[in-house]
């Protein structure tokens, strides 16, 4: 069976899909019907572009039909406005409310957040979901048992990240690791993968900024992910399959308030190179 078919009825011979392959597999000569190159069930990604980008519906992978893909709604699509509001408006949330966050939501998320861009399409990511307050709590505490031995060591990263002085904000009672959170979110994949952390921040980054629509809050757990990188004990707790490692992890909860306004920040630092006009 071919590698992809094309409706010669369907298709208009414009070359669209070969002009959008990220891997160059697909031959085009003007007026004729697109045909595969040697060996392009091998090189091809699986990454939809070509079923994607053709206007008339012709073209069809041999695992990925145009009537199986959802078409894209233009009128759901965001002004320039509505898109940095949309961006200006997250916000990383350390208040939780004490309620247990739905299964199903946090499954949806996720199913969103599997959309989200992997090098060469390998979609590598995968999930582990913390559900309980609890074991949070417990997680936080393996991070807290991290930060005590690298002050003890006087470890670089203690100083760098003042960790002595989370270690006594932990201590009179306050969880400045998971802020109390009822979920966890963590991202992993294989060790090996040279593009695992970039894959596993740009997924999470699709889940946070998907959750406010489920009426959910979420933050980075910059603290937990680096203990997460060096503590044994934390690693073993984690139970990850062998020859995988955490590459991302997000608090996540209800939130217990809302924010009313988009906070200023620093204008950007903007370098233009210009090619000169003689």
């Amino acid at each position: 069976m071919s590698h992809f078919t094309i409706d010669k009825d369907k298709c208009k011979r414009d070359g669209i899909c070969a002009a959008e392959c990220p891997r160059r597999i697909i031959e085009f000569k003007k007026g004729q019907v697109p045909a595969p190159v040697k060996g392009a069930a091998q090189m091809c990604i699986r990454c939809g572009h070509c079923v994607a980008v053709c206007p008339h519906g012709a073209f069809s992978l041999s695992d990925m039909k145009p009537e199986n893909c959802q078409p894209i709604r233009t009128d759901m699509a965001l002004n320039v406005e509505q898109a940095e509001h949309f961006l200006r408006s997250r916000r990383s949330i350390r208040s939780y409310q004490d309620k247990e966050i739905e299964k199903e939501k946090i499954a949806k998320l996720i199913d969103i957040a599997r959309y989200a861009p992997t090098g060469r399409n390998s979609q590598m990511v995968k999930w582990h979901v913390i559900s309980s307050r609890k074991m949070v709590y417990s997680l936080a505490e393996m991070t807290i048992d991290w930060m005590r031995y690298m002050v003890k060591e006087n470890n670089a990263i203690a100083a760098s990240y003042r960790l002595e002085d989370v270690v006594k904000i932990w201590d009179t009672g306050h969880d400045i690791i998971c802020r109390g959170a009822p979920g966890l979110v963590i991202a992993y994949a294989p060790k090996e993968y040279a593009a695992a952390h970039v894959d596993c921040t740009i997924a999470l980054t699709f889940l946070d900024l998907a959750a406010p629509s489920f009426g959910l809050g979420t933050c980075w757990a910059g603290f937990f992910m680096m203990a997460a990188s060096y503590w044994p004990p934390l690693q073993q707790s984690l139970s990850l399959p062998e020859g995988y490692a955490c590459f991302g992890a997000m608090m996540i909860g209800y939130p217990k308030y809302k924010y009313q306004r988009l906070p200023l920040r620093k204008e950007p630092d903007i370098t233009w190179y210009e090619s000169k006009k003689k």
